[in-house]
């Protein structure tokens, strides 16, 4: 299978980039190499690779940023996923696609499922629902994978900064009303590969039978307060650590110019029934990381 993926420095790209491996031959790209904002180009690399599986990991996250930097944003995360949809029709292949919790309002109060309605705080929120409905409107063999507080320890990620504030802190303050799902990087990216696997043989057909939106998170839920208590639980360098305590804070402690949804924890069930997969409880998959990075 001919395998293009997008984003390969990122967070989940980087570990997709290892996982995909078993499936067939990888062109793996992020910039300088391509560049999302430039349609021409893209539109090119797509038709010379001519690939049978196009997944997509490249992503605008800079959740602050992107309310002054909207169109950027939107090119990324809007109208780049539009553009690969189009050419993935054009050229018979199958297409992955990741998103975001953000997308929800947070109101709920209980894990979102895939048919529930989006209503996006901010420009980054926006922007990623943005590529979701292109995607929906254009494709007929696509998934996309809506996941909530991904992380990863090798690359900036909140864990990351955690554990640097609690080398330099006695006293760490950590939002306790916004909750979710943290996943792992790594998890997300090898139980994708699993449920890829089930099609591999005809990975087109296959897909366009199981095409779809899927929620996919780590199993469980928490909030950042509970998250950072856990991420410094299972430091690997306890002894590196000067924080004595952890107290929680109000999202309204800590004004940011992107406005955040408080509850976005994910419900996975669809996915589960139907590949018979699930990602482990967050925190199981934490230790493991941390012990493992």
């Amino acid at each position: 299978m001919r395998i293009l993926l997008l984003g390969k420095f990122g967070q989940l790209g980087w570990e997709l980039h290892r996982t995909l491996a078993p499936l067939g031959d990888i062109l793996a790209l992020d910039v300088p190499e391509i560049d999302l904002c430039k349609e021409n180009q893209l539109r090119q690399l797509l038709r010379q690779a001519h690939p049978e599986l196009i997944v997509n990991a490249a992503a605008y996250t800079a959740v602050d940023r992107a309310e002054s930097e909207a169109d950027l944003a939107f090119a990324i995360n809007g109208r780049a996923p539009e553009i690969l949809a189009e050419e993935a029709l054009s050229l018979k292949a199958a297409f992955i696609h990741f998103s975001t919790d953000y997308v929800f309002d947070g109101s709920k109060g209980s894990p979102y499922v895939e048919t529930d309605t989006p209503n996006p705080l901010s420009v980054y929120a926006a922007s990623k629902l943005a590529g979701d409905q292109a995607i929906q409107n254009i494709s007929d063999v696509y998934m996309i994978i809506r996941t909530s507080w991904l992380y990863s320890l090798r690359r900036e990620s909140f864990i990351y900064k955690v554990l640097e504030w609690s080398r330099q802190q006695s006293t760490l303050r950590v939002v306790s009303d916004q909750i979710g799902s943290p996943t792992s990087a790594r998890m997300l990216a090898e139980i994708t590969v699993q449920m890829l696997a089930m099609g591999s043989k005809n990975i087109v057909g296959w897909l366009k039978e199981h095409r779809g939106l899927y929620h996919l998170a780590g199993s469980g839920i928490a909030s950042r307060w509970e998250w950072a208590q856990a991420v410094l639980r299972h430091d690997p360098r306890k002894e590196e650590q000067v924080t004595k305590e952890i107290l929680p804070a109000l999202t309204a402690d800590f004004p940011t110019p992107a406005q955040r949804p408080l509850y976005s924890a994910l419900n996975c069930e669809q996915f589960t029934s139907t590949y018979g997969l699930r990602l482990p409880e967050w925190e199981d998959t934490l230790q493991l990381d941390m012990e493992t990075s």
